[in-house]
Parts: C-alpha cells; structure tokens; sequence
C-alpha cells in the first residue's frame, strides 16, 4: 500500500475529509437552483412512505439532496475502508448509512454472498421502522442495467420502488465503471421522480424479469429527464462501456468537468 493511501485511510484523515465532503455536498445543494418533477411531490411521497428510492450507482451522493427535513432515509455502504468518507458525509446530510453489502439476486440463495443476506436483512428492518431506503439498482460493475437486488428488497418489505434522479448542470464526471457525477456550485438542478413500482410477494420468474425491465427503463427515463431539465446531455448512455472522446481520464477516480 502506498504511503498516500495508508495517510487517507488514518481515521483522523478519513473523518476530516467526511465533514468537509458533507460541507461540499450542503453547498451544492444551497447553491443549485432546483426544478423538481413532479412539482410539489410532498403529499404523493408521503402517501408512499417508507419507499425505496431507485437510483443509479453514480449518483450515491447527491441522492442525499432528496431527503426533507421531516424524512427519515437510510442507505448501505459497504465496509471498506473507502466507504468511511462517504458514510462521514451522508450522515452529516442527515441519512444513516447501514454499513453491508447490497443484497444482490443470490443473496436470498447463498447467505455469505459478500454479506448481501445482511445487508437485505438490515434494510427490511429500517423499511418496517419507517425509514425509506435508498438503494443502487445496477448489476455490480455494469452501469445502468438493473439488477434483482432491489426487486427482492420491495417483494419481501411490501414497499414500492420509486425511481428518482438527481442531476445538475454543472458537474464532475468520474472515469469509474458507474461514471459518477459530483455536482457543482452555482448552477441548475433537477430532481425527478418515476411511477412507483410493487413487486408482488409471489411471483414467477418471468414476471420479475419483466418488471426488472420495466424498472430499468423508468430509471433511464427519469435520468434523460432530469439532464433535459438542466439543459445539458447526459454523455454516457444506458449500457455505455465505450470510451467517448469528450471524456478526460485514463483511469478510475479521474475525471472532468461537463
């Protein structure tokens, strides 16, 4: 391990760096001028409450722009030791961070699959607490396909999927395998809600495969809608694994700003 990596991973760096990223997050959001879709969705989410909020992996941290004074949202972040920053700085944006892996599609089938049965079984707890959960919906590694994780998460609590999207005009995109984006200060936002999706409690396989699509799909549909919002494209498509040559960076954890 390089000695840059073993100084970031001191807890006294990690927590230093925590509050400043949680300071960051709260000035983009202050600074951002927010459309939200559909207008005024206080009494709608209500009404769906706890709900789990459907979103891409790269938007793990803006996800927490959603969050009203009056929610109460969890989110899973795995235990790694790259996790920490990120667990610092939701919880100061008011989320608690469960610390497990996501529950993937096996994870009902083999309870050691990378500690999903946990993580699957923490968030059934915060749903029925009340808590709305706020969950990447991708296949591990492959950006913007969905995976059967968060079905199996709203078939066993009962619990709708809300598709959601948090956008803004100004921001860094990350060479990552997800092309995360952090947003910038001073420029537009969107935020934009899909139509809830249930997952019967009984339901076959080709069933689930086609409500896996229908999610999929609302998901990319939100996400187009919040860039349309902006006024900017979306410069990475559904499924995209090809470099494009607007993008700066040769590897994960560089980027550029768009």
């Amino acid at each position: 391990m390089s000695l840059v990596k073993r100084i970031g991973r001191a807890p006294a760096v990690q927590q230093a760096l925590g509050i400043l990223a949680g300071g960051y997050l709260r000035l983009v959001r202050r600074t951002n001028r927010f459309t939200v879709e559909p207008a005024a969705p206080d009494a709608w989410l209500d009404g769906l409450s706890p709900f789990i909020a459907g979103m891409w992996h790269g938007q793990h941290t803006m996800i927490s722009f959603m969050r009203r004074p009056h929610d109460r949202i969890a989110t899973i972040i795995s235990r790694s030791p790259d996790g920490n920053i990120n667990t610092i700085a939701l919880t100061r944006m008011g989320v608690r961070v469960i610390r497990a892996s996501g529950a993937r599609g096996r994870a009902l089938r083999d309870a050691k699959a990378k500690g999903g049965a946990e993580g699957l079984r923490a968030m059934l707890r915060a749903l029925k607490d009340g808590e709305s959960v706020a969950f990447s919906a991708d296949v591990p590694k492959v950006s913007r396909r969905a995976d059967a994780g968060i079905l199996t998460l709203a078939r066993f609590s009962g619990r709708p999927i809300i598709p959601v999207a948090v956008v803004t005009s100004r921001h860094w995109r990350f060479d990552s395998w997800d092309r995360a984006c952090l947003g910038l200060p001073f420029g537009r936002g969107a935020m934009v809600f899909g139509e809830p999706i249930s997952v019967p409690r009984e339901i076959e396989p080709d069933a689930l495969e086609a409500l896996r699509l229908r999610l999929e799909a609302e998901m990319n549909r939100v996400h187009d809608r919040a860039y349309t919002l902006v006024g900017r494209p979306d410069r990475v498509g559904p499924h995209d694994r090809v470099a494009h040559p607007d993008r700066v960076g040769a590897g994960p954890g560089t980027g550029a700003p768009a």
